[in-house]
C-alpha cells in the first residue's frame, strides 16, 4: 500500500511539475483525474483538478471538485477560492462565506497569501480576461 501511495506522491509531484512547466490544462485533466480517483481523500489533488476545470471553463466539474477539496481540507484558501470562482461561473449563492474563511485564513498565515497570490497571477497569465477570478481575487484581497 505504502508503494502504491508514493507512486501517486510521484504521480502528482510530477503533474504539478508539468503544469508550472505550462503544459495545456486540458492534457493535465485526466492525469488529476486518475489522481483524485486513486486518491479520493487527497484535497490537493481535487484543489488541482478544481482548477484545472476552471481555466478550461468546465464550471460544474470545477465545482464538484471544488466541493470535495472543501469538504477534506476546510482550512485550504485555493479550494474555497476555487469553489467560489466556480460557484459565481454557475451562479449559485453562498459564495461570500468561502471568501471570508479565505480571507482569514491568508491573515493568519503569510506563505499562504503569497501561494493564493501566485495562485491568482497565474489565473490571469492562463486566462487574461478572466472576470470571476478578478473579482474573487479583489474580494479577498481587498
Amino acid at each position: 500500500m505504502a508503494e502504491i501511495l508514493e507512486t501517486l506522491d510521484d504521480v502528482f509531484k510530477s503533474a504539478l511539475e508539468r503544469y508550472q512547466a505550462g503544459e495545456p490544462a486540458e492534457e493535465l485533466i485526466p492525469v488529476f483525474k486518475d489522481i483524485c480517483e486513486q486518491a479520493r481523500k487527497s484535497s490537493p489533488a481535487w484543489t488541482c483538478l478544481s482548477w484545472l476545470y476552471l481555466l478550461t471553463e468546465k464550471h460544474n466539474s470545477a465545482y464538484k471538485a471544488a466541493q470535495k477539496a472543501v469538504k477534506l481540507n476546510p482550512q485550504d484558501p485555493q479550494a474555497r477560492v476555487n469553489l467560489a470562482i466556480a460557484m459565481l461561473e454557475t451562479n449559485q449563492k453562498g459564495i461570500r462565506k468561502h471568501v471570508e474563511i479565505a480571507q482569514q485564513i491568508v491573515m493568519a498565515v503569510p506563505e499562504l497569501k503569497e501561494e493564493l497570490e501566485e495562485s491568482f497571477k497565474d489565473g490571469l497569465t492562463r486566462r487574461p480576461e478572466w472576470s470571476s477570478l478578478q473579482r474573487v481575487q479583489a474580494w479577498v484581497f481587498d
